[in-house]
C-alpha cells in the first residue's frame, strides 16, 4: 500500500515545521516498516486525519483492530507515549504491543468518526469535561514533560516578536503577557495535563463511552488544561449575537463543574487564544486569526 500523507498534514507541517518536507519524504518507508514490523493489515489512511501525525487504520495479526499512528519529532511522539503509559488507559486511549519505535505509537481502535462533538453542545461539554478530570494526575518521577512555565515561555518570546511587527495585535499580547505573568507568580500545581485538549480530542470507545486521544503532554495547573476546552466551537460562538456572555458563562459552569479558579480559568483562556491568533496569523490563515482575537477581547 502507498501511505500517501492526508493534505491536512502536509499543509500543516508546511506551516510550522522546518523539518516537515524530510519527515514527510521517508513517511512512506517509514509506514511500511512500521506494518512489516508488526505484522498489521493495514486498512485505510485516516482522512482528513490530524495536523501532526500520519493515523493509519490496521488490524494486528490476531485480527484485533488498532490504530498506527507516525509523527515526526516536534511532535513530540515521545512525550505521548509517556504519558498514555502513565495513564494506562483511564481516561484515554491504550498503547498495545511491546514494540517501542521512535516516533510510531500503535494503539487501542476507537471510532475516529464519533467524537463528542457530535453531541449537543451542552452535553458535549460535559461528557468532555468528565473525561478530562480523568487525566489530572500526578505526573510521574522524573517526568519527561515540558512545564506550563516552559511551553508558555516559548510561545511568549514568538508572541513579542509579532507583537513588534503588528501593531493590531500588539495590545491584546500586553494583555495577554500580563495575565501569564501574575499566573505564574503563584506556587505552581503540579499534575499531568493532556496539553491539546478539546472536543475533537474526546473518540468514542468500547472500553469506555469516551477517550482522549492527541495528547501533547505538559505539567502544570488544571486551569491550563482547561482553558482549551473554552473556546470550543469558536465559529459558533462569534456567530452568536449573545457570543461574549455565552463564553462567560461557559467559564463559569467549567471552572465551578471541575473545581478550577474561575479567574485563573479566564486568563489562562485569554493567554491561549491570543497565542493560537497570533500563531494563524504569522502561519497564514487570517480567518482563523480573525476568530480567536475576537474570542480573546470578550475574556
Amino acid at each position: 500500500m502507498v501511505f500517501e500523507p492526508p493534505k491536512r498534514l502536509v499543509r500543516a507541517l508546511g506551516e510550522t515545521a522546518p523539518d516537515g518536507d524530510d519527515w514527510l519524504e521517508k513517511l512512506p518507508e517509514a509506514a511500511q516498516q512500521a506494518v512489516a514490523l508488526r505484522e498489521l493489515t493495514v486498512e485505510r489512511v485516516q482522512v482528513p486525519g490530524g495536523r501532526s501525525s500520519l493515523v493509519v487504520l490496521v488490524r494486528t495479526a490476531d485480527g484485533t483492530p488498532a490504530v498506527l499512528k507516525l509523527a515526526p519529532g516536534r511532535a513530540r511522539p515521545e512525550a505521548e507515549r509517556a504519558a498514555l503509559t502513565h495513564w494506562g488507559g483511564r481516561g484515554a486511549v491504550q498503547l498495545l504491543g511491546p514494540w517501542r519505535t521512535e516516533g510510531v505509537l500503535l494503539l487501542e481502535r476507537l471510532h475516529p468518526d464519533v467524537s463528542v462533538r457530535s453531541l449537543p453542545e451542552a452535553k458535549a461539554l460535559l461528557e468532555a469535561a468528565g473525561t478530562l478530570r480523568r487525566l489530572w494526575v500526578e505526573p510521574p518521577a522524573g517526568f519527561p514533560f515540558e512545564t506550563v512555565a516552559e511551553r508558555t515561555g516559548r510561545q511568549a518570546e514568538a508572541m513579542r516578536a509579532r507583537a513588534r511587527v503588528d501593531a493590531v495585535v500588539a495590545p491584546l499580547v500586553d494583555v495577554a503577557l500580563a495575565a501569564r505573568e501574575e499566573l505564574l507568580a503563584a506556587p505552581p500545581e503540579h499534575r499531568l495535563l493532556h496539553g491539546t485538549f478539546r472536543q475533537s480530542k474526546v473518540l468514542a470507545g468500547e472500553r469506555m463511552p469516551w477517550l482522549a486521544v492527541g495528547p501533547d503532554p505538559v505539567v502544570g495547573e488544571c486551569a491550563f488544561d482547561l482553558a482549551r476546552l473554552v473556546r470550543d466551537r469558536v465559529e459558533d460562538l462569534i456567530a452568536q449575537p449573545s457570543g461574549a456572555a455565552t463564553t462567560r458563562r461557559r467559564v463559569k459552569r467549567l471552572a465551578e463543574s471541575l473545581d478550577v479558579d474561575q479567574e485563573r480559568l479566564r486568563g489562562w483562556t485569554l493567554f491561549r487564544a491570543v497565542e493560537s491568533g497570533v500563531r494563524a496569523g504569522r502561519v497564514g490563515r487570517p480567518r482563523d486569526a480573525e476568530l480567536l482575537l475576537e474570542f480573546a477581547g470578550w475574556l
